[in-house]
């Protein structure tokens, strides 16, 4: 009874402390970063690879309507994120259709961009298609970076893919080459390190991954090889939760800093120099200016809190899927893209996207999905590293996403 108590106690403390401090907080290294003169912050730059362009340590996720929120790119700019990231089909071509509206009005704002989008066509009429298409609807007639997009592992890429970037190079239609990937994504970096034609890579990296030993041999190794890294999913599933003892004093520690977790969650990619940027989907100017801040803060973790978010991440390891798909996804008796529907039902529980969600899930045919809840998932639950419970979250995402 007495540690129940002193549970409800903590938490009450947590949340008076929190709404009293949360916005203030959030924004409170913005305030820090302008100097007496009122200079704007301008976010840090790193190199992205052996590309010889450096690029903002944050960048802009374009997966959000970018044809009505213009004014975000404008600050962006202003604030330094020169790293934008875009795909063919985010908002259905909306996405792409937003950013060539601002270089429409702003023509001298495309130099100060790295420009990127994706193609999830993969062949490579597919792939000409897309490029040809998004050129036009962002105005521009080159990307600087062009991903494959959501591969699930190296081989996925061919000498065909390499010849077609070379193509494109030689037209001035795209600077550099990579690809993007949710899934598998120490084993797709280690052989991206070996094929010695890949310019840059978005993966799935946060505090949950970054400190496993195989995901840092697959960083090291891109490094070495000038491969720029691209950090996606930074937030590992969601903010961190206030239902134990651990995780309120983890809440609790940072907020006492005057950061939030998103915030250190942020930072602790950012601890990793070897990671150029973190592509953070940005939908509001909230979310961005929060983000900045972060950025722009010379702040940094401790060993100590970096320690407690490993701490957090083993503790709650069963509630967030690493996309270590060719785990769980050959164990079972049909084949079904077990990866991307964890993925899908974090969009709509994590990060507040459930129409997203659903439009993504009902891409997967329907036959598939009415498969699903009728496969036995033990052998993958058994197999699967982080103990996930994967029966029941397929059956889950079967009726919240349907």
């Amino acid at each position: 009874m007495t540690n129940s108590k002193e549970t409800r106690l903590s938490r009450r403390d947590f949340i008076k402390t929190a709404g009293a401090l949360s916005a203030g907080t959030m924004l409170a290294p913005f305030s820090r970063a302008a100097d007496a003169s009122d200079n704007p912050p301008v976010v840090p730059r790193r190199a992205f690879g052996k590309t010889g362009i450096d690029v903002s340590i944050l960048s802009l996720g374009g997966m959000f309507n970018i044809e009505a929120n213009q004014l975000m790119l404008k600050q962006a700019i202003k604030w330094g994120v020169n790293y934008w990231d875009t795909a063919h089909i985010y908002n259905w071509g909306r996405s792409e259709k937003g950013i060539g509206k601002y270089f429409g009005k702003y023509p001298e704002d495309r130099q100060k961009v790295f420009l990127v989008t994706k193609s999830g066509a993969w062949t490579l009429k597919g792939m000409t298609t897309d490029l040809e298409e998004s050129l036009e609807r962002m105005q521009t007639d080159y990307v600087d970076l062009f991903f494959v997009h959501g591969i699930d592992g190296a081989a996925d890429l061919k000498n065909d893919h390499m010849r077609w970037a070379e193509k494109a190079k030689a037209a001035g239609k795209i600077r550099f080459f990579g690809f993007s990937t949710h899934s598998n994504m120490e084993y797709c970096l280690l052989g991206a390190a070996k094929l010695g034609w890949i310019d840059g890579i978005m993966m799935t990296y946060n505090y949950r991954l970054m400190q496993q030993d195989r995901m840092k041999e697959a960083v090291e190794a891109c490094a070495e090889a000038g491969i720029g890294l691209t950090a996606m999913k930074t937030q590992g599933g969601g903010q961190v939760k206030t239902s134990s003892e651990s995780e309120l004093q983890l809440a609790g520690r940072f907020l006492k800093k005057g950061f939030t977790d998103a915030q250190a969650k942020l930072k602790a990619v950012w601890h990793n120099p070897q990671i150029a940027s973190i592509c953070s989907q940005m939908p509001n100017m909230t979310i961005l200016m929060s983000n900045i801040a972060a950025a722009c803060d010379r702040t940094e973790l401790t060993a100590r809190d970096l320690e407690l978010l490993q701490q957090y991440a083993r503790e709650t390891c069963s509630d967030y899927c690493a996309g270590c798909t060719e785990i769980c996804e050959s164990s079972l008796a049909t084949r079904v893209p077990v990866g991307d529907v964890m993925r899908f039902l974090m969009y709509a529980r994590a990060y507040g996207e459930p129409e997203n969600a659903k439009a993504l899930f009902r891409k997967i045919p329907k036959n598939l999905r009415a498969r699903m809840t009728a496969l036995d998932y033990t052998v993958a639950e058994r197999k699967c590293p982080r103990k996930m419970a994967i029966g029941r979250l397929m059956k889950a995402a079967a009726v919240e996403l349907a």
